[in-house]
């Protein structure tokens, strides 16, 4: 069943689907991620959505423990098909709404502990996490991404400090170079890269113009645009993507809900190219 409703969440199918606005109007409900079904662990799934209401390892301005909420409300709004690639993530990964990992907002150290234990169990299960809000923490993901195999990590980020970067392997891509022009031939180039190892995608709202994404802790002038996000996010299809978040949305900067709803639309587009999934 939707949560909070008796519609059934399934039309004959071993998988869970987010419902049409026809039998179940998008505002009703108990709020989840594009109203998929809740269950308290990950066994039994392909992929899970999880969010994290942390914000204490802020640069800037606090908000985004806020964020895993207000992504949930707005998600309501995204369709269980992508009409633009394709996408039937739903027709073939089991899927659903975890809830949020239990955080200390007093103590950060405390925090990246609990996070750690709690995608310990995630990725025991052989499920892919896809994390909702957080601030962009260093320890907390570091610790994540040891869960996992060696993998490589795609990182999107306005803030990102090239120095420290280039000194640890990463290859810095300046927003500059990335004005007026699609993404499509970079992301040939990152395909090519990183051929079938494991792959983690984070993804930082504040790399996204702050025209399209003001809701965040620290934002940045002259960013990506949404279709650029796009590109990037679609550019990974085929890549073995074993983990993804979209992080920084503090929601209390902007009023219209639509960083929130951008970050859940860009959620959606990390499921469709998980390994798995179908395409029509």
């Amino acid at each position: 069943l939707i949560p909070g409703s008796k519609a059934p969440c399934r039309w004959g199918s071993q998988f869970n689907v987010p419902p049409s606005a026809l039998p179940v109007a998008r505002p009703a409900g108990v709020c989840s991620m594009m109203r998929l079904p809740v269950q308290a662990s990950a066994q039994g799934l392909d992929a899970a959505f999880v969010g994290v209401p942390l914000d204490t390892g802020t640069s800037n301005r606090p908000g985004a423990r806020f964020g895993p909420r207000q992504i949930r409300a707005e998600s309501a709004m995204v369709r269980r098909y992508n009409g633009s690639t394709g996408a039937a993530p739903f027709d073939s990964l089991r899927v659903a709404d975890i809830g949020d990992v239990n955080v200390n907002l007093c103590n950060l150290p405390d925090s990246c502990r609990l996070i750690r234990e709690s995608y310990q169990e995630i990725v025991a299960s052989g499920c892919v996490p896809l994390t909702l809000g957080k601030d962009h923490v260093s320890p907390c993901s570091a610790k994540l991404l040891l869960l996992l195999p060696p993998v490589i990590q795609l990182k999107c980020s306005r803030v990102m400090q090239p120095s420290p970067a280039w000194n640890t392997g990463f290859r810095v891509v300046p927003a500059e170079e990335c004005w007026m022009k699609s993404l499509e031939p970079l992301m040939g180039e990152v395909r090519a890269q990183m051929g079938d190892k494991p792959v983690y995608i984070s993804f930082d709202i504040d790399g996204l113009d702050p025209a399209y994404a003001p809701g965040t802790g620290t934002p940045e002038i002259a960013g990506l645009t949404p279709a650029q996000a796009l590109e990037i996010i679609r550019g990974c299809e085929g890549l073995n993507i074993v983990g993804c978040d979209l992080v920084e949305v503090a929601p209390m900067y902007d009023v219209s809900g639509n960083t929130a709803l951008l970050g859940a639309n860009l959620l959606f587009e990390m499921l469709c190219v998980l390994p798995g999934a179908r395409t029509l």
